[in-house]
């Protein structure tokens, strides 16, 4: 009998001439060898106990073969199928006899043994069709050369193998528990939270693990090595020789290795060979998360968008190893955002509208009669809001608002129009709003483009100041009011309560200095001056102006601290 470590060793012969120049004197005779995929497959040996990687092109075979010494040996054989379904044989080969035909006793030459062996169909003891993580496992096996077969139908895919014969005493997958259930325990509009039973490998076997969970839109999935597939979708290892072609041991080298690997040689791969078969390809990125955890058997997944479905997957790797196993994955639908409640708005009316941090109100304005245009009036009482207002669907407007603002649309018969109010991101926001299709009974006053306070500071004294302040051609009322404020009071302070929405009815009447009417019909004399008095020597004060419309609202100028002098 010729030992089984030298059949092995003949049929593995060829792979060292795929190092060198395939021999091209004949090369219609070598294209047709190349066709034969019986003389030219893919072997290699599987090493007992260790996880390999490797990559199939479509429709190419690939084969591996390894040896059992003695018999009534314990085999597990398991395959990983990564980002694509895998046909696979296991198959038991019989070894040819030490004999010739001749009966001279001498073997046949080693070309004819390996083509015996590779021709020989054998006895097929396992097959499978999918892309489940699938094995074969035998408590007593024979002796002898087994040969793994693969295949790809779909696609060139990547995919592992993992072959023992000390199943018992390998354990390199971490173990699932008796429901290897992921549960969904906590259901938001944009958070999840998973639970899991943890894993024995962790508690009975003391193994390092850590949990690693996968959230897409897609699908779940039956291995790690499927999600890492995906996540690299796009990365340089695409780059695949077309078998039958030359190239250089260089290219096969990173066959089935992550791809962060080929980072470090990237720089020799910026010029493929133009004898390459395929070319580098860039799939989009696909919408697919990986988060490991540590070991922790509860997780709460954030950032989701409402109202939809997420598919959830939780595996379970050794540290040491890296090999990982895959509880069964779940989906859940996230819930619906809450339902605006809109808003009418009356013609002619202030509405007071509050929007939280990030928030968004709606607002409807339905005309009752017929109308040549539609007028906003915006009064952002504190930061910049943004609005949107839609006819009957199409959107005629878009901008941020600071301050008052006003904005004249044209008309429509019937016309219906939606007004969407969006909150800053720094803070909430308040406003009004008035919508009317008769724009000269607004009620809120006309303001200057500068609604600043100015100081004079060579008429300050022990116990006044005197501030001044712009106007316009409109005859208005202006209030003005002061109020006692520590020697440290900044900008943010003051920031705080400038709710230019906020009118004189929320001061103190001993705040009010007076109120008086003014306009001019040169807007470059239509400034007012005004000395407030009874002020206490080295104090700082809060002063406040505001202007009143026709209808009672009013609007205040941006605030002014000033500080009497000390000594006079």
């Amino acid at each position: 009998m010729v030992p089984l470590h030298w059949c092995l060793l003949w049929l593995l012969l060829p792979l060292s001439s795929r190092t060198q120049k395939l021999p091209t004197r004949d090369e219609e005779l070598f294209q047709m060898q190349i066709r034969d995929k019986a003389f030219f497959h893919d072997s290699s040996v599987i090493p007992d106990g260790a996880e390999i990687s490797s990559y199939l092109f479509r429709d190419t075979p690939k084969r591996y073969f390894f040896v059992v010494e003695e018999d009534n040996t314990p085999l597990s054989v398991t395959v990983t199928p990564c980002d694509a379904p895998l046909e696979w044989k296991l198959s038991l080969q019989e070894l040819p006899e030490e004999a010739s035909g001749e009966g001279s006793g001498d073997p046949e030459p080693l070309e004819e043994q390996r083509q015996q062996i590779i021709n020989e169909e054998g006895t097929e003891l396992f097959s499978y069709k999918g892309n489940d993580v699938e094995y074969f496992i035998s408590s007593s096996s024979p002796s002898g050369l087994y040969q793994l077969e693969l295949l790809s139908t779909e696609k060139d895919t990547h995919f592992k193998v993992y072959a023992t014969t000390t199943p018992e005493s390998d354990q390199p997958y971490p173990e699932l528990p008796y429901d290897p259930r992921v549960d969904v325990t906590s259901l938001g509009r944009t958070t999840v939270t998973l639970a899991w039973k943890p894993s024995p490998t962790a508690s009975l076997l003391k193994q390092p693990i850590q949990y690693c969970v996968v959230i897409n839109k897609e699908h779940n999935f039956k291995s790690l090595c499927a999600v890492e597939a995906k996540l690299s979708a796009d990365d340089a290892f695409m780059m695949a020789p077309k078998p039958g072609l030359d190239f250089s041991p260089f290219d096969f080298a990173h066959f089935g290795f992550p791809s962060d690997n080929l980072g470090k040689e990237r720089s020799f791969l910026t010029k493929p060979s133009p004898k390459l078969g395929r070319h580098v390809y860039s799939r989009p990125k696909v919408d697919i998360q990986k988060i490991c955890i540590g070991n922790k058997n509860i997780f709460t997944v954030s950032d989701l968008k409402p109202d939809t479905q997420y598919y959830f997957d939780v595996f379970v790797a050794n540290s040491n190893s890296n090999m990982s196993t895959a509880y069964v994955g779940t989906f859940a639908r996230t819930k619906e955002e809450a339902k605006q409640k809109t808003v009418e708005l009356k013609d002619g009316k202030v509405t007071d509208v509050f929007v939280k941090r990030k928030g968004a109100k709606f607002l409807r304005f339905a005309p009752v009669s017929s109308h040549q245009k539609v007028t906003f009036f915006i009064h952002s009482c504190l930061d910049a809001i943004q609005i949107q207002v839609r006819r009957d669907g199409k959107l005629l407007l878009s901008q941020n608002v600071e301050g008052i603002r006003q904005f004249q649309l044209r008309g429509k018969p019937k016309a219906k129009y939606l007004i969407r109010l969006k909150g800053h991101k720094k803070g909430a926001s308040m406003l009004k709003i008035l919508a009317t299709t008769r724009p000269s009974k607004q009620p809120f006053p006309s303001l200057p483009e500068d609604t600043r306070i100015k100081a004079f500071d060579k008429l300050r004294t022990c116990s006044s100041a005197t501030v001044a302040w712009l106007g316009t051609q409109e005859r208005n009322k202006f209030c003005i009011y002061k109020k006692e404020v520590d020697d440290n009071y900044n900008e943010d302070q003051k920031k705080r309560e400038q709710n230019q929405c906020l009118g004189p009815d929320t001061r103190k009447k001993s705040e009010k200095v007076l109120c008086k009417y003014f306009h001019s019909q040169n807007l470059q004399k239509a400034v007012t001056t005004e000395t407030i008095k009874g002020l206490l020597p080295g104090k700082s004060y809060l002063l406040d102006v505001y202007v009143i419309g026709h209808g009672g609202h009013s609007v205040k100028y941006q605030s002014k601290v000033v500080k009497t002098r000390k000594f006079c």
